[in-house]
């Protein structure tokens, strides 16, 4: 089975293939072109006949719940990335599948990270065909080399579950870390030693698994209080010493930044907002949490505080500069997809105010709407921006795959987007004539705020009208882009062969672009 066929060019002017690991695809239409018709994906049905009657799901191992799943090549394995960088419980799984014989199998976490690196053995070995996810890191680098057997296939945390819930992949082995879980397999993250959040990402692994096995380091007494997954959806419970290391939950940096430049870009982004009236009482927002968005947060909560204002919601992953402006009363609600930092768990285990969300609840384009088009402000990175407002958040332009798409994609929708990314890194121009790889349609960013001058997107005639008076420096994408070119240099294009190594998805499902192995 080749690894792509019948290529094509998409509306976005992207060549992409129609036939990807021998299953049909759609080239990506548009936004809000795709129009899909027919069913939800539908599990095997169960009988109670099956399961113990006193609840007791646990078996002995990890190898034994693998095993009594049927863990046969081919399969599709997944798991969610909620501990980050600190989970334990991946790599054991592929192991243990190696150690079995078992090959060509694939993997669809919701994101993967450093920890996960080890398993590019199991890449090269033929044990994991392709990987259906974030290909950060290592695993990134592998991929655009040309070495991953199958094509890798790059999905936001929505099409994720858009592609679960759609049938376009089925999951036949769910493995769910949960810090806390009853012998029935009802389970939580917010509860136990490895508490790491929110178990959100793994809902769609639940509800549509063939077999779901869930993997724990504090088993409790049936009933597990609260329970973010419900036992009903789980096979089998297996205890291990350790689950995760729950302090590197921490995405990058969580402290605000100190550079000179990134808070010029925090600033200027705040001041824009608020010139702009998308900040007032009752407004909503998003933000990530690097140093650069934590310190937009910062002066949203001075703002509002100045004022006698409260936001209504605030989305996370959360912080814990988010969980003080909860506790201060300057947001009402933080509605949590997952947790950036022990504060984060904290406040979600202890305030009603603090609730966790799923990517069927906040990000599934194939719903009867989400929460992403009701975000008033979102703040957003990225690696490269063109002057047409396209931008890629997956490939550096030196076209290698080094980060996965999260929830970027799918925020998109919110009603103001806003990066702030530098003029340049290392003295590479951030903004480009065109992107190395489309991830997010310009049409759907509406500012892009450098240290040299802020961008607002044609196409927001409103946002230009309200700014024309403003002392901030305004200027053209073309503008930025000239000036940083004048610093710089005209940056060279990557060097590529025309082989196709992954897919980016867009958040319906279609194809919007794809990523070439890189020149040697």
């Amino acid at each position: 089975m080749s690894k792509y066929d019948k290529l094509v060019t998409n509306a976005a002017g992207r060549v992409v293939p129609t036939i990807i690991n021998g299953k049909p695809s759609v080239p990506y239409m548009g936004v809000g072109k795709y129009r899909p018709e027919g069913f939800k994906a539908s599990t095997r049905i169960a009988s109670c006949a099956d399961y113990p009657g006193d609840g007791n799901k646990v078996v002995a191992s990890l190898k034994d719940a693998l095993s009594r799943c049927g863990l046969k090549n081919g399969m599709c394995i997944s798991t969610h990335h909620h501990f980050r960088n600190g989970d334990l419980v991946a790599n054991p799984i592929f192991d243990i599948a190696h150690e079995m014989g078992v090959k060509g199998l694939i993997w669809l976490p919701s994101a993967s990270f450093p920890c996960h690196e080890p398993l590019t053995k199991y890449l090269e070995d033929g044990t994991i065909d392709h990987i259906e996810g974030s290909m950060n890191g290592a695993l990134g680098r592998f991929t655009s080399d040309g070495k991953m057997k199958g094509l890798g296939i790059l999905r936001s945390h929505g099409g994720r579950y858009q592609a679960v819930q759609d049938g376009e992949v089925h999951i036949d082995i769910a493995v769910i870390a949960a810090p806390t879980s009853d012998p029935f397999g009802n389970c939580n993250g917010v509860n136990g030693p490895t508490a790491c959040g929110p178990l959100g990402f793994a809902l769609a692994d639940a509800q549509f698994a063939d077999h779901v096995i869930v993997v724990t380091d504090n088993l409790v007494k049936f009933p597990c209080i609260p329970w973010q997954i419900n036992g009903n959806y789980v096979d089998y419970v297996v205890v291990m010493d350790k689950i995760g290391i729950a302090e590197k939950i921490v995405s990058g940096t969580t402290e605000i930044t100190k550079s000179p430049d990134r808070l010029l870009l925090a600033e200027w982004s705040a001041r824009f907002c608020d010139e702009a009236g998308l900040i007032y009482d009752g407004f909503s927002f998003q933000a990530g949490a690097g140093g650069t968005s934590l310190s937009i947060g910062i002066y949203f909560a001075d703002i509002l505080r100045e004022r006698g204002w409260k936001a209504r919601f605030a989305r996370g992953g959360s912080n814990k500069y988010l969980v003080k402006m909860l506790e201060e009363g300057l947001v009402e609600y933080i509605l949590d997809g997952q947790t950036f930092d022990l504060e984060g768990v904290r406040s979600m285990r202890d305030n009603p105010h603090h609730t966790w969300t799923s990517p069927f609840t906040s990000y599934n384009y194939h719903g009867k709407g989400n929460f992403s088009s009701l975000v008033d402000i979102v703040i957003l990175g990225a690696t490269e921006v063109d002057v047409n407002f396209n931008a890629n958040v997956v490939t550096h332009s030196d076209g290698y795959l080094l980060h996965g798409i999260g929830g970027w994609m799918n925020t998109l929708f919110g009603k103001t987007v806003i990066l702030p990314v530098p003029l340049f890194r290392d003295r590479i121009p951030v903004i480009r004539d065109e992107v190395t790889t489309l991830c997010g349609p310009g049409e759907l960013i509406d500012v892009i705020v450098t240290e040299r001058g802020i961008a607002i997107n044609p196409l927001r005639t409103d946002l230009i009208e309200k700014m024309k008076n403003t002392s901030l420096p305004i200027k053209t994408i073309q503008e930025l882009k000239e000036e940083a070119e004048r610093i710089c240099g005209k940056p060279e294009k990557p060097k590529f062969t025309d082989e196709i190594v992954a897919v980016v998805k867009w958040v319906d499902g279609t194809v919007i672009d794809s990523v070439y192995r890189i020149a040697k």
